[in-house]
């Protein structure tokens, strides 16, 4: 680009009076308008001069007050020369050309930074918007100026009506400097793309990246942010508003007029929102590589099971997988036919299963049912957790890069510790519930815009829709999450009192509409789930169940430096390996607290880690190598509705999105280090703490074959319609295959016995599987090397009255491990032979069978 005026080298040789009348004004400038052209040769000389009498009658006509700048993209027209003519009757008009055509952004960044003003306003060669809006922004910076805003964005109302008036902020942030910030404005149009407007910047409602182009910025910030860009089309008002909200600062909106252009070329037009279009993608580009290597990172983790869905199992999945499959085909089973999506009978029969108080995430299992129609149940469960996996890996980098760094590569690192954490890991192995938590930091930002006060209706009503979907993901998460949160904000309440309390009204009134929204949407399936059939009041599931203070520096058994033995002896099983976040990763953390002390977010972070990790204890501490035993914090909450179902140890899996943060916050200021040697050391920290912690694939085995007396469907013939399927042994919690079984049954069998949480008792506890009756222990302690009993009548009677009471339709005993023995107590019990059918042996214990 060269600057072209009237007082320039060449001009002042052919216009001499001009240059002699109008001498260059070198000062300060009040406000420059900057108006990019390309072939504007029909309405560039109405635009001068509309702008030029508005802001000598606004501004006054002094060399200081202001400057129009015309930033000309290698126009092929006349273009140019107009506008070096106004600018030799007008000193303070200056033309700045450029040598090629490069779009709209480039005119636009070469137009900004040759301005001086204290205030840039971008305006369009068409005057679409007309001059006198500008009072319109002035009145806003000035009325909103002292209350942060960092701009305001003009919504065009066509044919002369203006657009409801509204205000979005986005709050100057710990992890963009600590910086007080003050005022500038940009009101921009809007268009009709709603594609673009998507991809453009999320956050600021309304705004599309096709814009009329009217704005008015802060000069030093419009320099530094237009310096920045790198986008040479019409999609750099988007580059620009996002590079702007991630410095803190704030971008209101401003309604505006916008009036039809009768020179307007449509060809062009169209032109230029198919070129934003591809901009946009190119800015979106780096998101999208982090969200392509979280996908991977994830088919990673799980790439031993798509191998092989068909053949190929969870190794420590336990009876988890059979579970959730099965949750998966019920949902599908049951909407499919139009029945309940709440309860089911097909196992645990005659009492059936309250599937609202099972983790059947019923918001992904139901959305995806032409999923599982068109390829099964164990494609779908893959898929939930890979995808979901990867999913709540991108929105914790989300919520981290738009708040708190400015890297993306930090963020994508705190986004990944954040999913791929050890416990993480762990939980992946059968519980989709705790994989699957994309929607968290969609609830967490969402709680900090009602901090903000902007719109806490809107926020509010968001908030409570968000909630209401993470219900039926999980609740347990969600409840976690919450008691979380809790911890953060008393903790911010002790770094930061005034501005905590500052926005507790706001969010107290969000939390309150939030609220208004969930109970009409869940008041009736939360009533099935606490007191509709098979609910239960809290779940029983030992006294161990918190953690190990040595688990808190060990490692998980798919971590890479990881020992299996160690963390079985630590943990209830595999999948429940809350914490092994490893010393290093944990020193890591304390490291970058103290480093970063001063930031009062992360003291906040440090006592919320802190706590939890302290809450996931248990209600009574082992001192690791001693007797001693010392009550725990958690025992202040054992007794509290809800956390009496809550397995304590879990609570401490809210340190891996704390220590993401924490990761995120180090490498931000890590990279932006001017010593390479400080760069290096710092990088080899933090590779040296995550090393050990990276995640194995999960381990597979292979899944054990459906008996052909189900495949075949030879079981029509001996189970009818309402009868149940007796397998021996009865599916529980330690064995539940029959549940596959039953999926690739299409579900036309019900079951007796299964794996679920029920009620147990008149208490109504909660247990995981059916009521345990004689029969069903009985066939499970021969099974697995019991002697059997010397059968008595006492027994026959026994078995006649729990084969009804299951309303048995057949009894079926597939060839396995202790089969004869098996075969042989069940026909005494039953005075009579089985059939043998396929691979299987069978009583028919209909009516009048037994």
């Amino acid at each position: 680009m060269t600057d072209t005026t009237a007082t320039g080298e060449a001009e002042a040789a052919e216009a001499p009076e001009a240059a002699e009348a109008a001498p260059v004004w070198l000062g300060a400038v009040g406000l420059s308008v900057v108006i990019p052209a390309h072939d504007d040769a029909h309405r560039i000389g109405a635009t001068l001069d509309a702008f030029r009498a508005h802001l000598d009658a606004r501004l006054g006509g002094g060399p200081g007050d202001w400057e129009l700048v015309v930033a000309d993209d290698a126009s092929t027209d006349a273009t140019a020369a107009l506008v070096e003519a106004a600018a030799a009757d007008e000193p303070r008009i200056r033309l700045i050309r450029s040598e090629h055509h490069r779009g709209r952004g480039a005119a636009l960044r070469a137009g900004v930074l040759a301005s001086a003003g204290e205030r840039v306003l971008l305006a369009d060669a068409g005057l679409r918007t007309p001059p006198a809006e500008l009072d319109r922004l002035e009145q806003a910076l000035g009325e909103e100026g002292h209350e942060g805003h960092e701009g305001h964005e003009g919504h065009e109302s066509h044919e002369g009506q203006e657009s409801h008036e509204s205000h979005e902020g986005h709050e100057s942030h710990e992890g963009q400097g600590n910086q007080e910030q003050q005022g500038a404005t940009a009101a921009l149009g809007r268009s009709g793309n709603r594609l673009v407007r998507a991809l453009g910047v999320p956050g600021i409602p309304g705004f599309r990246a096709d814009t009329c182009g009217f704005a008015l910025f802060d000069g030093d910030r419009a320099r530094a942010a237009f310096g920045a860009s790198a986008l040479d089309g019409p999609a750099i008002d988007a580059e620009v508003l996002r590079w702007m909200r991630r410095q803190g600062w704030q971008v209101a909106e401003v309604p505006v007029r916008r009036t039809p252009d009768p020179a307007a070329r449509p060809r062009r037009a169209a032109g230029d929102r198919r070129r934003a279009l591809a901009e946009l993608f190119r800015l979106n580009a780096g998101g999208l590589a982090v969200a392509a290597v979280f996908i991977a990172l994830s088919a990673y983790v799980f790439h031993g099971l798509w191998a092989d869905l068909d053949g190929r199992y969870l190794k420590d999945a336990l009876q988890d997988q059979n579970q959730w499959e099965w949750f998966v085909g019920v949902a599908t089973d049951n909407i499919t036919h139009l029945r309940n999506p709440l309860f089911t009978t097909a196992q645990g029969m005659p009492d059936g299963v309250n599937l609202m108080a099972n983790a059947t995430m019923l918001g992904l299992t139901v959305p995806l049912i032409p999923v599982t129609l068109l390829f099964g149940e164990t494609v779908t469960f893959a898929l939930v957790l890979t995808l979901g996996m990867a999913a709540s890996a991108w929105t914790w980098y989300w919520l981290i890069r738009r708040r708190l760094v400015q890297s993306r590569w930090a963020a994508a690192a705190g986004g990944a510790l954040a999913a791929f954490a050890p416990p993480m890991v762990s939980h992946a192995n059968g519980h989709p519930n705790f994989v699957v938590l994309f929607m968290l930091p969609l609830i967490i930002d969402r709680a900090l815009r009602l901090c903000e006060g902007r719109n806490v209706v809107r926020d509010g009503v968001l908030l409570g829709l968000f909630a209401t979907y993470q219900i039926f993901l999980g609740e347990e998460p969600l409840l976690i999450a919450a008691l979380g949160m809790l911890v953060f904000s008393l903790a911010y309440l002790l770094v930061d009192r005034r501005r905590a309390l500052a926005a507790a009204r706001p969010l107290g009134l969000g939390l309150v509409i939030a609220a208004g929204v969930c109970v009409p949407l869940l008041i009736l399936p939360l009533y099935w789930q606490f007191f509709g059939p098979q609910s239960y009041h809290s779940v029983l599931h030992g006294d161990n169940a918190g953690n190990s203070p040595r688990a808190l520096v060990e490692y998980a058994a798919r971590s890479l430096f990881g020992d299996a033995e160690t963390a079985g002896r630590l943990s209830l099983n595999t999948t429940e390996q809350n914490a092994f976040y490893g010393w290093p990763l944990l020193a890591l953390g304390v490291a970058v607290c103290v480093w970063m002390w001063r930031r009062r977010v992360v003291r906040a972070l440090a006592i919320t880690g802190a706590v939890v990790l302290a809450l996931s204890l248990g209600p009574w501490v082992p001192v690791p190598r001693t007797d001693v035993v010392l009550p725990g914090p958690w025992r202040l909450m054992v007794k509290l509705p809800l956390f009496e179902s809550v397995i304590e140890g879990r609570v401490a899996m809210v340190c891996a999105p704390v220590l993401g943060v924490l990761l995120a916050l180090a490498l931000d200021r890590i990279v932006r280090m001017r010593t390479r040697e400080l760069r290096t050391l710092g990088l080899l920290a933090v590779a040296a703490a995550l090393i050990p912690v990276l995640p194995l694939p999960l381990a597979v085995r292979e899944r054990a074959p459906v008996p052909a007396f189900i495949t075949s469907g030879a079981w029509k013939g001996y189970v009818k319609d309402g009868e149940a399927l007796v397998p021996v042994p009865l599916p529980d919690p330690g064995q539940a295959d029959a549940l596959h079984w039953q999926v690739e049954a299409d579900f036309g069998f019900r079951l007796a016995g299964g794996y679920f949480n029920g009620p147990w008792g008149p208490d109504r506890i909660g247990i995981y599987g059916a009521t345990p009756r004689h029969l069903s222990n009985l066939l499970r302690d021969v099974r697995y090397g019991a002697q059997p009993p010397e059968i008595t009548p006492q027994w026959r009677e026994q078995a006649r009255q729990d084969l009804e009471f299951w309303k048995a339709g057949a009894v079926v005993l597939p060839f396995q491990d202790r089969g004869v023995e098996l075969r042989d107590m069940i026909s005494e019990l039953l005075g009579r032979q089985p059939l043998k059918v396929e691979d299987a042996w069978v009583w028919r214990v209909g009516p009048g069978q037994v």
